[in-house]
């Protein structure tokens, strides 16, 4: 049994091996960098990735951390829901004015969780009006740059976008954008597409705790593997186009607001917008997963197979899902996930791993998936990442939507390269 266990600790050390091999094997242009160089960089960024993964799941003082990350997003979510049962009563869990007879299904997701992003929204913006949340990215922009050695505006960028969303964080270096060579605009955009944004941690942690322990810290703790492992992945795939310069640069963070409260009124109005986009995109992909299991239903009753939508790409990513650490019998499930967050998008994919029985899914496993979900590497996000990247830099127009889908590979790669050492440090602890 030791053995066993030994050999399925160590099966995440694959996803270790053969996703930088996968990432190298479609490079544009393998000769653009030395092979040491190239190497050093990805041994840096690989030693990183386990340095935090170590620190903040391997200590046992790391539960101390993920408990009070736990805790501060039930705050949240408790803050939250006063303010909509205020508003919409007990469609958002508010006592109901009739009797009961289903109470599981008054859990309705538009006003019960969905809110939380017009909070962590207006908590961006006094993050901002405070000046702590530009000390924080300046902070973590110096740490890559030491590291790493990128330059001062994609550490900048790549910083923010911990925080930020995908459009929101190359903003600050807009005035870089039109100079920064090929490879350090492929990863400004691997790093927009591995990660996810501040504005939905919360929501995604709230959604995953009570079948993942520790969900807010395991989103974080993602998030800021990410960046690492994007940039990894990036440099791999195009490996020319860096400048030696690391220097910092100056951020621009657009006009400031005067005070707290304009700075809360600016977050509600970016929150909603968000959230109006989110639930708009919830019903669309919904809708179309429907009407494609549909046909595939009436295509698999001709042939004898029940074929949906899930099932298929549960298939066709397998592989995937095992060489992260997934065990050979639950990467269906896990291949299903992955599919489904890179077709449709990673919340949908999070609500669906919330809703898998323990039977099927295993709490490692379940780990080990919160971290390939989380990015934003999906469909829609491509889209939405190519336009506001072209509106801020017209003249690369073309560049960048040629780089586009490589990007969607590349952030992919980065988010299921960070499940892979997750998988095994999680595996190694006593």
């Amino acid at each position: 049994m030791g053995a066993i266990h030994m050999l399925s600790s160590l099966q995440g050390l694959l996803g270790v091996v053969l996703l930088p091999a996968l990432a190298w094997s479609v490079s544009e242009d393998r000769a653009a960098a030395p092979p040491r160089t190239l190497a050093r960089f990805v041994m840096t960024g690989l030693l990183i990735q386990f340095v935090i993964a170590g620190v903040l799941l391997g200590l046992p003082q790391s539960r101390v951390v993920f408990e009070a990350l736990g805790g501060a997003v039930r705050a949240l979510q408790d803050a939250t829901l006063v303010g909509v049962r205020f508003v919409f009563g007990y469609l958002g869990g508010g006592p109901a004015p009739f009797t009961e007879l289903l109470p599981a299904n008054g859990f309705i997701l538009a006003f019960r969780a969905l809110p939380l992003i017009l909070i962590m929204s207006v908590l961006s913006r006094l993050l901002y009006h405070w000046r702590i949340l530009p000390l924080v990215v300046r902070g973590v922009a110096s740490v890559l740059r030491g590291a790493l050695g990128v330059s001062g505006p994609l550490g900048i960028a790549a910083a923010a976008k911990v925080f930020l969303g995908m459009v929101e964080a190359p903003l600050l270096i807009r005035p870089y954008l039109s100079r920064l060579g090929r490879g350090e605009l492929f990863a400004l955009m691997t790093v927009g597409l591995a990660t996810v944004a501040g504005t939905v941690f919360a929501l995604y942690a709230a959604i995953l705790e009570p079948t993942v322990p520790g969900a807010a810290g395991h989103v974080l703790t993602a998030s800021v593997m990410n960046v690492p492992a994007a940039l990894i992945i990036a440099r791999l795939m195009v490996p020319g186009g860096y400048a030696k310069d690391t220097q910092a640069v100056e951020m621009d963070f657009g006009p400031s607001t005067a005070s707290a409260m304009e700075a809360i009124a600016q977050g509600t109005a970016d929150g909603l917008k968000l959230l109006a986009y989110v639930v708009a995109m919830l019903i669309v992909m919904v809708a179309l997963v429907a009407l494609a299991n549909s046909a595939l239903g009436g295509v698999g009753r001709v042939v004898g197979v029940n074929l949906t939508f899930e099932r298929i790409v549960g298939w066709a990513a397998s592989p995937l899902a095992f060489v992260i650490g997934i065990p050979w019998s639950e990467a269906g499930t896990g291949g299903s996930l992955i599919g489904v967050k890179v077709v449709l998008n990673e919340l949908l994919a999070y609500l669906q791993l919330a809703q898998i029985p323990e039977a099927v899914l295993s709490p490692r496993s379940r780990t080990i998936m919160t971290y390939a979900l989380c990015g934003f590497a999906n469909l829609g996000s491509l889209g939405i990442l190519v336009g506001g990247l072209t509106a801020m830099a017209p003249e690369r127009r073309a560049e960048i939507a040629e780089l586009g889908f490589r990007a969607l590979l590349a952030g992919v790669l980065a988010t299921l390269l960070t499940a892979s050492v997750v998988g095994l440090v999680i595996g190694l602890r006593p």
